[in-house]
């Protein structure tokens, strides 16, 4: 069944259509696997992300006070100890998981990856 020359709309696999190309069945998107191991490892790994993104961003705010002056010793020796511990943690979480650290990059869009 194949469309009279001429015809508009798709063509055959690998073939442009109106100035795109044509996805094949194997390039067609990922869908959503319903496995109860994976959704976990999915919900997991977007919660790793984030908060490896906050983690980061905490990071910088205690090295701009730090560079500023603005903590105490005190200060200074607890958000480091709690940014160790919080990333030690996310690591353990992500090994569980059989994440890597690469698999917790978030896209940022025009600002960039995480990482």
């Amino acid at each position: 069944m194949g469309k009279a020359p001429g015809a508009k709309g798709k063509r055959a696999k690998g073939k442009r259509v109106k100035g795109k190309r044509a996805r094949s069945v194997s390039a067609a998107p990922m869908r959503w696997n319903p496995d109860p191991e994976d959704v976990q490892k999915s919900v997991v790994k977007l919660v790793l992300s984030l908060i490896e993104f906050i983690r980061r961003l905490m990071e910088r705010q205690a090295i701009r006070r730090l560079e500023e002056k603005t903590l105490t010793p005190e200060e200074i020796e607890n958000v480091g100890m709690a940014l160790m511990k919080l990333e030690e943690t996310v690591k353990l979480i992500a090994k569980r998981f059989k994440l890597k650290p690469e698999d917790l990059n978030l896209d940022l869009g025009p600002i960039g990856k995480l990482h």
